[in-house]
């Protein structure tokens, strides 16, 4: 059980319920789900862990749509993030893929092993697998990398830390789901 509750709509201020028409209008497809209920018993809070949003566009635009959302998958595998994971879970199963049997080129893989070593090492990486993502990317565009996943690492704090519930619409993408519900 969560232990705060998500905050209501019935309850959220003016302000915050703006905030949220906002927050969908401006990402379609996004939703109100119950960790952004939860963040939203502090405005601030909500509104700062929504930059999550900019951010990773600029990992898709650095990676591509696969590697970004595979990149953070890998990080909530390395943060033991349940709720993020299973997110994540959904994406790429909707894509056509199953999370436990990705193909992968090297690049691309070296790119999951920094972002689930960044989260399950508290940002430390080993010399050989940070010098084969500086072959691959620009200083900015590690900058940019690494930005995101603390973002995503702080994500998976507040959830892990909170007891998020994960949604309603996310349990059949549950790794403990049988592979005929998913």
């Amino acid at each position: 059980m969560a232990r705060i509750q998500p905050l209501p709509q019935s309850v959220a201020s003016a302000d915050l319920q703006s905030d949220w028409a906002q927050h969908v209008a401006d990402y379609p497809g996004s939703r109100i789900t119950n960790m952004k209920a939860t963040l939203s018993h502090s405005r601030l809070a909500f509104q700062i862990y929504m930059q999550w949003y900019p951010l990773y566009e600029q990992v898709r635009q650095i990676v591509g749509d696969r590697l970004a959302y595979l990149y953070a998958h890998a990080i909530s595998i390395g943060a033991d993030c349940p709720l993020c994971t299973t997110f994540f879970r959904e994406i790429i199963i909707q894509n056509g893929e199953r999370p436990e049997s990705l193909a992968l080129s090297e690049r691309g893989q070296a790119l999951l092993n920094f972002g689930g070593t960044l989260a399950q090492h508290k940002g430390t990486v080993s010399d050989e697998l940070y010098a084969l993502i500086e072959q691959e990317y620009t200083p900015e565009q590690i900058v940019v990398l690494v930005a995101f996943a603390g973002q995503m690492i702080a994500t998976n704090v507040f959830n892990n830390a909170l007891e998020v519930e994960i949604d309603e619409y996310l349990h059949p993408y549950l790794p403990t789901q049988s592979a005929s519900n998913v």
